[in-house]
Parts: C-alpha cells; structure tokens; sequence
C-alpha cells in the first residue's frame, strides 16, 4: 500500500518542517508525539536524512517489526532491515538460535560494506539490540553467493559453509544446516523462507531451487541464487581456537568448553567467551563507515 501522500499531508503540518531541518542539520533534540504519529515523524527524517543509514531504536522487538512493516508504504523504495536481539542474554550458556543470528549477520554486513552489497536505508531495532556489543569481524565475514553459471568447487563451497557456522546432516530440517547427496547441495540459510537446492555439473553451478522442508520436493527456481550470510557470531577460526586452548590452561572452569572450541565443536553458550576469544567487539552503529543517525523512540 502506498501511502506517501498522506506523508507528503501530514508533513505540511506545523512542527514537520523543524524536524526536516533538524534532520538536514544533524542536531540533536526531543521531539513529542503521540504513538501514532511515530512512523510518520521516522518516514518524515529517513526520507529528508543527509547521508549514511537511520537507525530507528524502539523499548521491544515486536514494535520494531511492526514500524519496519509501516515504513515502506510511506516512504516507497525505502530499503528497511530489522536488526533483531538475541532470545539470550549474553552471559548465559545458551547460543540465540541460526534464524536470528543470521539476520543479525546480513544486516551488520550490509552496513559495514554498502560498496559491495545493497546498502540499507534504515534499521529498526529494539533498545536491547542496539546496545549489545558484537563480534566487530562478523560484519567482515562475507556471505556465500551462488548462482546458475558460477564455478566453484562443491566441497569447498562446503567446507566454507561449516567455516561459517553451518551444520552438515544428512538431511536438511531447519535452519543453518547444509546437506550434499552427490552433486547437489542442499542449504537453509536463515534468512530463506524455504531451503535452497544448488544442483552442481562438475564444478559449474547449473540451477539453483528452492525445496520444501516436509517432502524434500524441488519447488521453483531461486532468480537471485543462494546468499548464506554466517549462522554464528563467533565463527571457530585458528585464532580464536588458539585463543580457546590457552584459556582452557588458566581457567580450569571453562576447560570442558574450552577444550571443544579448540578442536573446532561449536558448543552452547560459546558466544559468552566472544570478548576474550577476538580481537574486539562494537555495537553494530560502530561498524558503519561515515555518518549515520539514531532516533530514539520511547515507550509511554
């Protein structure tokens, strides 16, 4: 539904043409709303912005997905992504789930190199997403891309996709797994409704399909390819599998922990370890290069 003439309406109202010229300036200030007018003052500054991505920061994860949904009615064309939090907190030993932590991945990719891939125009996310330090490399991590006519070697592209978190199976039944019968590769990356089916000629990628979870059927073919962004924050790298053994040695509580990530096992509640296994972490509006803005949407 297209409902930029009720922006362009609503905008002609006293008090919109400060905040255009506040949005222009890059200042900084409070402006009061009721609830209801709160897409319309967000569309109103992403659509007069200066430069770089809006981050719209909402109390919870519902009324992110709810004012990314309103969003690009008023503003058509507009690229909006939701940069969703952990269902874990951060210190426990539970890992957030591949569905989320991909989502989370493609977005911070796609801010930290809008050169190379699409680049977002804004991101809604929850107050608890935003300040929750991540991974800074993650966003470095480049997806795997696939389409008909590529070459590439399948069991590299395999070993590269448990590189980036993937669970090989026998067969594919959710998300952030991988499965390979022959020449035909089976994906789920966590940002696909439905799993991917890559069918390999030697080491030319010959179509590329999606395939429901249930019967394991072929369905219609994927125009764009595969893209699998990374299924974990902290991906097992020789480094940070050094990093894992020696602290093992001094911290003899974590040795069972430890120990696995040093052989290379992704084990349940790895992430907690992140800030002492890597080089550094960043919130994610650290990771965009130049300017961005934030505006902060309060709970009543």
């Amino acid at each position: 539904m297209n409902l930029s003439g009720l922006l362009a309406r609503v905008a002609e109202d006293a008090g919109f043409p400060d905040i255009r010229e506040l949005s222009r300036a890059g200042t900084g200030t409070r402006v009061e709303a009721p609830s209801a007018l709160h897409p319309l003052v967000v569309a109103e500054l992403t659509r007069t912005r200066a430069g770089g991505p809006v981050f719209v920061v909402t109390a919870t994860g519902r009324e992110a997905e709810d004012l990314a949904t309103t969003l690009p009615d008023l503003v058509p064309g507009v690229r909006v992504e939701v940069f969703p939090s952990w269902e874990t907190l951060p210190h426990e030993r539970l890992s957030p789930s591949s569905d989320t932590v991909g989502r989370r991945v493609a977005v911070l990719h796609r801010l930290a190199h809008p050169e190379t891939s699409e680049p977002i125009d804004v991101v809604v996310t929850s107050v608890r997403a935003f300040l929750q330090p991540v991974v800074a490399a993650i966003a470095d991590v480049v997806p795997i891309r696939l389409r008909a006519g590529d070459e590439h070697a399948l069991e590299t592209v395999v070993e590269e996709l448990v590189a980036l978190g993937y669970e090989r199976n026998d067969l594919i039944e959710r998300r952030g797994q991988v499965a390979v019968r022959g020449g035909i590769l089976d994906v789920f990356p966590p940002t696909e409704e439905h799993p991917l089916r890559v069918e390999f000629w030697g080491d030319t990628v010959e179509e590329v399909r999606s395939f429901s979870v249930a019967d394991q059927r072929s369905l219609e073919l994927a125009p764009d390819g595969l893209l699998a962004p990374a299924v974990r924050e902290l991906l097992l790298t020789p480094q940070v599998r050094e990093r894992a053994a020696a602290l093992a040695l001094s911290h003899p509580h974590l040795a069972d922990m430890c120990d696995k990530l040093a052989q290379g096992i992704a084990v349940e509640g790895m992430e907690s370890l992140a800030p002492v296994l890597t080089d550094g972490m960043a919130i994610p509006i650290e990771l965009v290069p130049g300017t961005a803005s934030v505006v902060l949407l309060e709970p009543e």
